[in-house]
């Protein structure tokens, strides 16, 4: 009997490929972002020190209202350009870990460079 693979393993295959070409460094951190059903969650790593830099998500304490939705990846991609640009950081690679660029990442990345991040 043939099972249909999960949807989370598939995207974290996608991912490992995607993974072994994108890295980060000091000069241009990785921007990776990871989302469940009802919050979505974006980080700044420099992948050479294996540190995160900056991370920002709808569980914050100074987020308000539902973190499952493209508003709230927006105020999210809002709030990670503006700490990475205190931390100095302006350009990034975009690591959409494994998602389609649509909907709710394609509206974070999309926040982050309205908010100055380059990439």
């Amino acid at each position: 009997m043939l099972l249909k693979a999960d949807k989370n393993k598939i995207r974290q295959k996608r991912h490992l490929r995607v993974r072994n070409r994108v890295a980060g460094t000091a000069e241009r951190p990785r921007l990776n972002v990871f989302r469940s059903l009802s919050h979505i969650y974006a980080q700044v790593i420099d992948d050479d020190k294996g540190m995160t830099l900056a991370a920002a998500s709808s569980l914050d304490k100074d987020f308000k209202g539902s973190g499952g939705n493209i508003a709230a990846a927006k105020a999210v991609g809002a709030a990670i350009a503006k700490k990475a640009l205190e931390k100095g950081i302006s350009e990034v690679v975009f690591d959409r870990g494994g998602y389609i660029y649509h909907g709710r990442v394609q509206a974070l990345a999309e926040a982050a460079r309205e908010g100055g991040l380059k990439f």
